[in-house]
């Protein structure tokens, strides 16, 4: 590659870093909302409906028509570019992405992972900040509406054995996006949400009582590797979290132990690159970025290939993988 080339890449990566900054401001401050209500709307206009300095607004509208977020009009006014509304607001649509410019952009991932460079100090979920769970739980929401019926229907037995009934245990359960996701998909089953940290199961519960769940709701604040049961639950879950087991072969154990002859483990996750070159893809290098915080916490990201020789070195059967999207895949086997 001639230096010319190489520049040009360097650029490209710094114009997606504008991109990026420039749509967690536009979400942060629901210019995306009031565009979407009001357009096509001029920078001028914006001002006025969003409440912000008009030079302000006339820099942010740019940046948006170069990120392609935006589309600008003969008369100066600009309008959302084709599916944005539904990819950057609509957080019910399996195809929302908005969550992800706001993990991107806080402090957890870059900014701490720089300052504990030198010392290679570790944290906890419990040292994070209330805004990163909520931007967390937002793209861990994406993930669940993918998996939660989709992806489980792709699943063989899987979705008859939910609707059939039963007990499920959502591991590592957050701020209970995927117990009411199940709960209000397969009304007849019994719901535990297991989870170490005490703030998200705060959430959790407002949550699932909000849903009208309360019943068929149990949480339970615990570390995975405390799961303590021996044939109970007809399908074992988790989204975005197996990576995270501090013991991944006792927590393993512990789900092939509590599930029903029969039961179905079913693990939502990112699929990180087998090889190097999948690491160069833009799935590759989200799943990269997201690397930094997992190494604050002690962790990394596994390939789909790990999970199923952990799957059947543990005694499942029937394991298999199911690719949602580039950065969303389904493990799954059962008891």
């Amino acid at each position: 590659m001639e230096p010319k080339e190489q520049a040009g890449a360097l650029l490209a990566n710094a114009a997606g870093y504008v991109a990026t900054r420039t749509i967690e401001i536009g979400l942060d401050h629901g210019l995306f909302e009031v565009i979407a209500e009001r357009g096509p709307i001029t920078s001028d206009g914006l001002s006025e409906a969003a409440g912000i300095d008009a030079l302000y607004a006339s820099v942010w509208c740019r940046a948006a028509y170069g990120a392609g977020v935006l589309e600008g009009h003969d008369s100066g006014a600009y309008s959302l570019a084709p599916h944005i509304e539904m990819l950057v607001l609509d957080k019910t649509s399996p195809a929302y992405v908005g969550g992800l410019f706001k993990v991107l952009t806080q402090p957890e991932v870059f900014d701490r992972f720089s300052d504990n460079f030198e010392s290679g100090e570790r944290i906890w979920w419990d040292q994070t900040s209330q805004e990163w769970i909520a931007a967390v739980g937002e793209t861990g929401g994406a993930h669940n509406t993918r998996f939660i019926p989709g992806g489980i229907s792709q699943v063989p037995g899987a979705a008859e054995r939910l609707s059939s009934g039963g007990k499920v245990l959502e591991l590592a359960c957050g701020t209970g996006v995927g117990l009411v996701r199940l709960g209000t998909e397969y009304t007849d089953l019994e719901l535990v949400g297991l989870d170490g940290d005490a703030y998200s199961l705060q959430a959790a519960r407002s949550r699932v009582d909000d849903a009208g769940l309360s019943e068929r709701v149990e949480l339970v604040h615990s570390g995975m590797e405390d799961l303590d049961a021996e044939d109970e639950f007809d399908a074992i879950t988790i989204n975005l979290s197996m990576h995270e087991c501090r013991d991944i072969e006792k927590v393993t154990a512990a789900i092939y132990r509590a599930l029903k002859p029969g039961g179905f483990f079913l693990n939502s996750d990112f699929p990180f690159p087998e090889s190097a070159e999948g690491i160069r893809t833009v799935p590759g290098r989200i799943m990269s970025g997201i690397q930094f915080f997992e190494a604050l916490i002690d962790d990394q990201l596994l390939s789909s290939s790990y999970y199923l020789d952990l799957f059947k070195s543990h005694g499942f059967e029937d394991i298999g993988v199911v690719d949602l999207t580039p950065v969303h895949a389904i493990t799954y086997g059962h008891k």
